[in-house]
């Protein structure tokens, strides 16, 4: 085991970070341009092409996929805060009241006033670092496009499909004479077709005719405001709940995704299985109607739950009042969700074992002594996995206000330097660039836990970690630092999660720089990461490829390992 924590030395990117964090000191308003200097001297990994006349795609397109949609037309201020009443003591006052707008790959509370103005929710820092190098790779990106597309003969064509947006020639025609004139790839192109959909003229044609000009607004930023927000979220949750009296129940927490563990438990979609079935043929495309044949028909190993799983979701977008339904079942079985309200977007679930009836789990989870969660007192805490340093805020709000913790578990995406997407990684060293502490611990899952339930990827157990500070704040010659020391696993929360575990069993706050060893905990810890970013195929990120589908084999391979763990040990 390294004895030593390497340094990435990365100035540009500690510059970077001090620049925007200064800045936000404002009272006022603070340009995006103002950072755009120091945004690309970073040279960041996710914006290779930063410094290029021609548009970076991928850099675009991850941008556009986790800012809400009224951004393109129509956004030009952001305004940042911890909760409803941090913006109405600074003059926003009722942003509820404002439409609720989302990105379709960030989770992250916005209202937008209907013309210039995004309220943003934020929970930790690391909304900060997330959002602020995010508005600046836009900026640059769409400063670049606005440049190539605004020439009469792009704009007439655009206008022409915008103004009869239900004829598919015209777009056709507008995305071919851009590709001719501005050098933008036909794949591009269609990748931001297939976000965009009916819209995709539109906005196109408003990037070729407005410059961006962006700015950003802090509200407040202090730790206490967070702490504040962080304490509102859980009084929520503890009042939706009033039957259960959390002091006196030991918990199990996860930090997952709020679809794959009520779908593992609740055997709901199993039970609707002829009516998903017909869904599939009646009302699938074809590719989903093909997968179901080749698995009826044993051509591909994928699972047909998983399948199942994934419909469920599109079958309750077609047919909404399914998803009440779904609720009641699951309430009934002690599933309670729990959405967040007035502050940062997290939900939570919390479980009772005690009422799941074990003829209804997923079938990979049947263990010996089931029967005898009955007689649990336990609860599953189980969270949307937050961004960033507000997953310690939640774990030490949590921990605060139950009973005993019995396990902490962590599962969730992650970048590989040695494999492939939809790998998964188990690591057994972490190294947090917000603490700049190294955490050693004993994982409590192998590759052996997970290899029975992953049918596509690889498990690669062993791995070492680094908990970065945001996405662009990587580039190539901080991960090479890294590399070379043997770190592979590149995310967001497991470094602030350690913090937390760490206070949860010493009696001081976590330490800064040092090497910090967890072996002696007295309730195991999982951490389990699937791949959904490979940083070093230059320009290929989530911008320009998605899990899809497929992303399901990892996603409930690693959340079956979690589940196994808890029932196995809560039945003995």
């Amino acid at each position: 085991m390294d004895r030593t924590v390497p340094n990435s030395g990365n100035e540009e990117i500690s510059l970077y970070i001090r620049t925007y964090y200064s800045l936000l000191r404002s009272s006022r308003e603070v340009q995006i341009a103002s950072v755009i200097e120091a945004h690309l001297r970073t040279r960041s990994a996710l914006h290779v092409n930063a410094n290029q006349p021609v548009p970076d795609m991928a850099a675009f397109i991850y941008a556009v996929l986790r800012l809400p949609d009224c951004f393109t037309e129509h956004v030009r201020l952001v305004v940042m805060g911890q909760s409803d009443w941090v913006f109405a003591t600074n003059g926003y006052p009722q942003v509820e009241h404002w439409q609720v707008v989302a990105a379709p790959a960030r989770r992250r509370r916005s209202f937008w006033d209907g013309g210039k103005t995004l309220a943003v929710y934020i929970a930790s820092q690391s909304d900060i670092d997330d959002l602020i190098p995010m508005l600046a790779a836009y900026q640059i990106e769409r400063e670049k496009m606005f440049h190539l597309l605004n020439r009469p003969l792009i704009l007439q064509a655009l206008q022409e499909a915008a103004d009869d947006p239900h004829n598919p020639a015209l777009l056709h025609q507008a995305l071919t004479r851009i590709t001719e004139l501005a050098a933008i790839s036909a794949e591009d192109l269609d990748k931001l077709r297939t976000i965009w959909r009916g819209q995709t003229a539109v906005r196109l044609l408003a990037i070729a005719e407005q410059k961006c000009s962006l700015a950003v607004r802090l509200l407040a930023g202090s730790f206490a405001d967070y702490k504040r927000a962080t304490r509102r979220w859980w009084d929520h949750i503890s009042r939706s709940l009033p039957d259960i009296l959390f002091s006196d129940r030991p918990i199990y927490f996860i930090s997952s995704n709020i679809h794959s563990l009520p779908n593992l438990l609740s055997g709901y979609a199993r039970q609707i299985d002829e009516e998903l079935v017909r869904f599939i043929e009646e009302e699938g495309d074809g590719a989903l109607q093909q997968e179901y044949a080749d698995i009826v028909k044993h051509n591909v190993p994928s699972n047909r739950e998983n399948l199942l799983y994934y419909v469920l979701k599109k079958y309750e977008g077609r047919y909404p009042q399914a998803t009440a339904e779904r609720e009641n079942r699951e309430k009934a079985l002690g599933i309670h969700r729990i959405p967040s309200e007035h502050v940062f977007d997290v939900e939570a679930q919390v479980v009772e074992l005690n009422k799941l009836r074990p003829d209804l789990l997923d079938p990979r989870l049947q263990i010996k002594g089931a029967e005898k969660l009955s007689e649990s007192q336990a609860l599953i805490v189980n969270i949307d996995y937050p961004l960033g340093m507000a997953a310690y805020q939640i774990l030490s709000e949590v921990a605060r206000n139950i009973a005993q913790v019995r396990g902490v578990y962590i599962m969730g995406k992650a970048a590989t330097l040695n494999g492939r997407v939809g790998d998964v990684m188990i690591p057994s060293v972490v190294h947090d660039e917000h603490s700049q502490n190294t955490y050693l611990f004993g994982n409590r899952f192998t590759a052996d836990h997970v290899v029975p339930y992953l049918v596509y990827g690889t498990v690669l157990d062993n791995q070492k970690a680094i908990t970065a500070p945001g996405t662009f704040l990587q580039n190539h010659e901080y991960m090479s630092v890294f590399y070379q020391e043997g770190y592979t696993d590149m995310e967001m929360e497991a470094g602030p999660y350690l913090s937390c575990v760490y206070e949860m069993i010493r009696p001081r706050r976590y330490p800064q720089n040092e090497l910090v060893n967890l072996y002696q905990s007295p309730f195991p810890i999982g951490i389990l990461h699937y791949a959904s970013d490979t940083p070093f195929s230059k320009g290929k990120n989530l911008g320009a490829q998605n899990l899809s589908y497929f992303g399901m084999d990892p996603t409930y391979a690693t959340m079956i390992a979690i589940l196994r763990a808890i029932l196995e040990d809560e039945a003995k």
